[in-house]
């Protein structure tokens, strides 16, 4: 009959058995497990999906000068883009006013002072160094020089004519001209008012001749110009009666304006 002692020892064999089994079984699939957990992890030379497909870890890197830097190739060496070309000239019609003074020179100088003037030209260019006008004129004077207040009498002197202006340019913004013209001019004043100081012949419309020099501006807008001009005249109408050597001369001159049509 068998002992209980020796039915234990009996079955201790298939318990080591079991056991050495189940060490074997784990250890394999331990070795089998860890293959799949490496080719999970990310290797060091693989796009990160955070940076986005096709970036290197050296394109990520972020590039803090690039606001300092010109954009679009531009070159901060350049020349500045020269002025564009002036327009082709081109025959027009020319307004021209001028806001300036008259003074008087001869007798009559000795009965009115210097006064306002306000003259205006439309002409018209038949070649870029002719120009062919018309004018007209406002001025304002009184007799101050020989009447004491209040016999002093204030009158404006009418005109009106025309003539011929030569230009000569030197560049396309600067030019010099020389017209010369005639017309009639007379005192708007009260009949026989500057009659009694001698000067009868100025209270109606008298003829004058004279001329006047003038430089322009010509403004990067074909239609503009800038100038001053000084003009001298005879008007024999402001000569003095019973005076044979007076010589009624008139000077006047002031800054103007140009516009092209």
């Amino acid at each position: 009959m068998i002992s209980s002692s020796s039915m234990s020892v009996l079955r201790r064999p298939p318990v080591r058995r079991s056991a050495r089994e189940l060490a074997t079984m784990l250890a394999a699939t331990l070795l089998s497990i860890a293959p799949i957990a490496r080719a999970d992890e990310p290797s060091p030379t693989a796009e990160s999906p955070a940076r986005g497909p096709g970036l290197s870890q050296e394109s990520a890197r972020i590039d803090l000068t690039k606001d300092t830097r010109g954009t679009g190739g531009e070159e901060l060496d350049a020349p500045a883009p020269e002025a564009p070309p002036p327009p082709p000239y081109k025959k027009t019609l020319v307004l021209d006013s001028t806001v300036g003074a008259i003074g008087f020179l001869g007798e009559f100088g000795k009965v009115a002072p210097p006064g306002p003037w306000m003259h205006v030209q439309l002409g018209y260019e038949l070649l870029r160094w002719l120009m062919l006008y018309g004018e007209g004129e406002l001025a304002f004077t009184d007799t101050s020089n020989r009447q004491a207040a209040p016999n002093t009498r204030t009158f404006p002197l009418l005109g009106f004519g025309g003539g011929a202006r030569f230009t000569i340019r030197f560049t396309e913004r600067v030019g010099v001209y020389a017209q010369g013209g005639f017309g009639m001019l007379k005192a708007d004043i009260a009949t026989n008012a500057l009659g009694i100081l001698g000067f009868r012949d100025a209270e109606s419309l008298g003829v004058y001749v004279g001329g006047r020099l003038g430089v322009e501006w010509f403004q990067i807008n074909r239609h503009f110009a800038l100038g001053l001009n000084a003009g001298m005249r005879t008007a024999q109408g402001f000569a003095k009666l019973g005076a044979g050597t007076d010589t009624p001369l008139m000077l006047d001159g002031g800054a103007s304006l140009r516009y092209a049509f």
